[in-house]
């Protein structure tokens, strides 16, 4: 999930745990402190910890920090957002939306708070509510390719595609020229099972940025949506020895090979199971790329390696049916038949819940044709 973070009156990207560039926070000084007399160091410290911790993605570890400082700092704002940004991140909807309506009360409501607003709605499933967050943030900085790329990156959790379609089609009616927006567009409309218009967006993603990690990332998954899969293996591979090694190219570049049939100790498997290990030390938070290399794993009979990253990808996108599927035939050939059953179970509860979905008209995900739908933001 794509969000921000809040420091010191400071609005700041945090694009993934590991390597995003934040600038350093303003301290604050013993003179505040002393002209704010329900303001202690102690709460000055809670806060710049959870700031720290929700840099680095640590946001379960981040929320006690920022529940302790509340109240007690000179920058209450600062405190209150983060917390709603850790209550998002760990899927405690209802929570962030409280203390976020609670910001919209303020004097001035920076954009960042409906923007977030938008999302935590979304994760709720409050959509006509989500409608009315977005089109204020949309009014508040329209411009702004950041909003929809978050918003599309929210309703991709919750599976919300038409909403996310809706979000990216009015970016790009204000940035028309987005090559981020136009790919993340394709993935939507390659769920949507539009694959002719998808594939338009992705041709068009790789024109607007040539060379680029969007150009050979939409060039795979563009590859990937026709059936070509030597295509997506060589124009990923191409990208990735010119050196964009984000870790969504990496993971389209593996998921291509395991479609491929490549098996052990053929070289594109040794290739793609390297690049699989990069982009899991890029991302370890990321569930496509544990997942893909966890099925890797699987055909190499490495059972043990196998149910570690298909269960670190099962908790980080717990409603994968592919992950359940894998997961089961992983157990079931370790001799754990309770855990196969249990995978099996859950499989079967996500697909009759996605049978659903189809009845009632409700989007989902349609197409399964493209690999990972995220976008690096670099």
């Amino acid at each position: 999930m794509l969000l921000l973070v809040i420091a010191s009156g400071l609005t700041l990207r945090l694009l993934q745990p590991a390597s995003a560039r934040i600038p350093a926070t303003a301290s604050v000084t013993e003179r505040q402190i002393q002209h704010n007399p329900g303001v202690s160091p102690k709460a000055e410290a809670e806060l710049q910890a959870g700031i720290s911790l929700t840099k680095e993605g640590r946001f379960a570890e981040a929320i006690p920090h920022f529940l302790n400082a509340r109240g007690h700092v000179v920058d209450e704002y600062a405190a209150n957002f983060n917390l709603a940004l850790c209550y998002v991140a760990t899927g405690h909807f209802e929570d962030a939306i409280a203390i976020l309506k609670g910001l919209e009360t303020g004097a001035t409501v920076p954009p960042v708070v409906n923007n977030l607003l938008t999302q935590a709605y979304i994760g709720a499933g409050r959509y006509r509510e989500a409608s009315n967050a977005f089109e204020q943030a949309v009014k508040e900085a329209p411009q702004d390719e950041k909003l929809y790329l978050f918003i599309a990156d929210a309703c991709l959790d919750s599976q919300a595609y038409d909403f996310g379609l809706k979000a990216l089609n009015i970016g790009l009616q204000n940035l028309p020229r987005s090559s981020r927006l136009h790919y993340e567009r394709g993935v939507f409309l390659s769920f949507e099972n539009e694959p002719d218009a998808a594939v338009a967006d992705f041709e068009l993603a790789s024109k607007l940025a040539p060379q680029t990690d969007i150009a050979y990332m939409a060039a795979g998954q563009k590859a990937l949506l026709e059936g070509n899969i030597s295509e997506a293996i060589r124009v990923t591979r191409e990208g990735i020895k010119r050196g964009h090694r984000n870790y969504i190219l990496l993971t389209i570049f593996g998921d291509a090979v395991a479609r491929s049939g490549e098996g052990p100790g053929q070289p594109e498997f040794a290739e793609a199971e390297a690049a699989l290990k990069q982009a899991v030390a890029a991302r370890p938070n990321y569930a496509d790329s544990q997942a893909i290399l966890g099925e890797l794993y699987l055909s190499e009979g490495r059972l043990d390696d196998a149910i570690a990253r298909l269960e670190t990808a099962r908790k980080l996108a717990p409603n994968d049916p592919s992950v359940y599927s894998h997961l089961a035939i992983a157990y079931r050939r370790k001799g754990k038949l309770d855990a196969a059953n249990a995978a099996l179970a859950k499989l079967a509860e996500l697909n009759q819940k996605q049978t659903a979905k189809y009845k009632n008209g409700s989007s989902g995900r349609r197409a399964g044709y493209i690999s990972s739908g995220r976008l690096p933001h670099l």
